[in-house]
C-alpha cells in the first residue's frame, strides 16, 4: 500500500511536469497566434477601407436595439440590455439624397432580426454570462447587377451551392451554421418569417445570417418601402465631403459614416487589440514565472517523497540488512538492491505519471496557469468594427484564441527520465545509510 501511495504521488508529481510546460507551450503558440492574426485583421481591415474611399454608410439611427447590434462607439456583439424599436428609412427619403450633387449609386440594406430567440454563453474576463440573441437576422439587398458586381454587396465567400443573383426571388442563402442549425442544405426550403424560401447557396459567417432580395425582405417584415441602411457612392472622392454635410444638415436623425469616420474606428480598433496583446504578453511572463515556481515545487516533492519513503524502508528493514550484511553481501550488495528499489518505483511512478498527462494535461495546465485567450472585441452579422459595415471580413473570431494544452513525445521522455532521476538521487542517501549500517547494529534493533 506505500508503495502504491508513493506511486500515485509520484505520478501526479510527473504528470504535473508534464502538464505546466505543455500549457506553456499552448499559451505561447496563442499568443503568437494573436499577434499574427492582430496584424493580418488590420492589414485586411485598412484594406478594405481602402477601397471604400467614395463609400457614405447612413443608417437610420446610431444606437439600436439588443437584436441589431451595440450602441455605435461599443464593441459590435455586446448585448444592449432594453431594447429599442428599430428605426428605418423611409424610401421617399432615398429619393431625395439620391438628388444631390456628385452621387453615383445608392444600395438601399433592409436588416431584420427573428423574433424567435436562443440563449448563448458566452466568456467574458469577469466569468461566464448567458445572452438573449436572435435565431437570424435577414439581410434584405437590392439585387442590381452593378451592385452585386462593382460594389461586392453579397458574401464572396460561398462554400457550397451559389451566390443570389439579379432578379433572384424567393431564394436566399444563408450561413453555415444557421444552415446547421435548421440541418438544411443547398436545395431544402426553410421558414423565415412565416414564409419558406428555397436555399441556393451557403457561406461562412460567425453569425447566423440570411441574404436574400431586398422586396423580399420587405414584404414579409410588413416594411414596404422601408430600409435600414444605405451604402452611398460618390462620383468621387471630392464629393464624399459635401454629401455627408448635405445629408446630416437636411436629416439629423440619419447616421452618417464616411472614409474618415472608418479610418478613425480602425484607429480606435487598433487601440483596443495592441491593449489585448500586451494583456497576452504580460499574462503570458506571468504564466512563466508561475510555472517555473510550480515545476521547482514538484521536483523538490518527488525527491522528498523518495527520500523519505527509501528512509523509512530502510529503518523498517533493518534487521534484514543486518542478516544480509552477516552472510556475506558487501556494501555495495546493499546499497544497489536499495537504490533498485527506489529507482523501480520512479519507473512504475513514471508510467502513471505518462498516462495521466497524457490525458490530463489540458485539465491540469488550465488549473494551475493563466490562460492566454483573448476577447472577442467584435462579433456582428455585419462582420467589422462599429462604422464598418461591409460584410468580407469576419473581425468577430480573428482575435479569439484558445490553444489547448497537449504533451508531446519530447516532454513526456523528458518528464520520465526526470522522476527516474530524481527517483535515483531521493534513494541514494537512504541507500548508502542502509549500507553503512553495522551487522551487529542492525540484528540486535527492534
Amino acid at each position: 500500500m506505500r508503495a502504491f501511495l508513493v506511486i500515485i504521488a509520484l505520478g501526479f508529481s510527473m504528470a504535473i511536469m508534464i502538464s505546466i510546460p505543455a500549457g506553456i507551450m499552448a499559451n505561447q503558440e496563442a499568443a503568437q497566434s494573436l499577434s499574427e492574426n492582430y496584424n493580418n485583421t488590420i492589414s485586411e481591415m485598412q484594406e478594405e477601407i481602402n477601397k471604400t474611399s467614395t463609400l457614405i454608410e447612413i443608417s437610420a439611427s446610431s444606437r439600436r436595439g439588443m437584436f441589431s447590434g451595440a450602441p455605435s462607439g461599443m464593441p459590435s456583439g455586446m448585448p444592449s440590455f432594453g431594447s429599442q424599436e428599430e428605426i428605418f428609412i423611409n424610401a421617399t427619403v432615398v429619393d431625395e439624397i439620391s438628388t444631390i450633387e456628385g452621387i453615383k449609386d445608392i444600395a438601399p440594406f433592409l436588416t431584420e432580426s427573428s423574433e424567435e430567440t436562443t440563449e448563448e454563453t458566452m466568456n467574458t474576463p469577469r466569468g461566464t454570462m448567458t445572452i438573449t440573441r436572435p435565431v437570424y437576422t435577414i439581410t434584405g439587398v437590392c439585387l442590381n447587377s452593378a451592385f452585386i458586381e462593382e460594389y461586392s454587396i453579397l458574401p464572396t465567400n460561398i462554400t457550397t451551392g451559389e451566390n443570389l443573383s439579379e432578379g433572384d426571388s424567393g431564394v436566399i442563402i444563408i450561413s453555415l451554421n444557421l444552415s446547421e442549425y435548421y440541418s438544411a442544405s443547398v436545395g431544402d426550403k426553410v421558414e423565415i418569417y412565416d414564409e419558406y424560401f428555397k436555399i441556393v447557396g451557403i457561406f461562412d459567417s460567425t453569425e447566423r445570417t440570411v441574404y436574400m432580395n431586398i422586396t423580399d425582405a420587405q414584404r414579409i417584415t410588413d416594411n414596404i418601402g422601408n430600409v435600414s441602411r444605405l451604402d452611398v457612392y460618390a462620383e468621387d472622392i471630392s464629393y464624399v465631403d459635401g454629401i455627408a454635410e448635405v445629408i446630416e444638415a437636411a436629416y439629423s436623425e440619419l447616421y452618417v459614416t464616411t472614409y474618415e469616420d472608418r479610418l478613425e474606428n480602425l484607429e480606435r480598433t487598433q487601440e483596443m487589440y495592441e491593449t489585448t496583446l500586451e494583456n497576452a504578453e504580460s499574462t503570458l511572463s506571468q504564466t512563466q514565472t508561475v510555472a517555473f515556481q510550480e515545476i521547482l515545487i514538484a521536483i523538490v516533492a518527488t525527491s522528498l517523497i523518495v527520500l523519505f519513503m527509501m528512509l523509512y524502508t530502510v529503518r523498517e528493514r533493518t534487521r534484514e540488512i543486518g542478516v544480509l550484511k552477516a552472510i556475506g553481501f558487501s556494501n555495495w550488495n546493499v546499497m544497489s538492491q536499495f537504490m533498485l528499489e527506489g529507482i523501480l518505483l520512479s519507473v512504475m511512478a513514471g508510467g502513471v505519471g505518462a498516462v495521466t498527462g497524457i490525458v490530463g494535461a489540458p485539465v491540469i495546465s488550465s488549473l494551475l496557469l493563466p490562460s492566454v485567450n483573448s476577447v472577442n472585441l467584435f462579433s456582428t452579422q455585419q462582420g467589422g468594427p462599429p462604422g464598418f459595415s461591409r460584410q468580407p471580413i469576419n473581425f468577430g473570431t480573428a482575435l479569439s484564441q484558445s490553444v489547448t494544452a497537449t504533451a508531446d513525445l519530447h516532454t513526456l521522455l523528458l518528464g520520465f527520465g526526470a522522476v527516474v532521476l530524481l527517483g535515483a538521487i531521493g534513494s541514494l542517501y537512504p541507500a548508502w545509510r542502509a549500507a553503512r549500517t553495522s551487522p551487529m547494529e542492525a540484528l540486535r534493533y527492534e
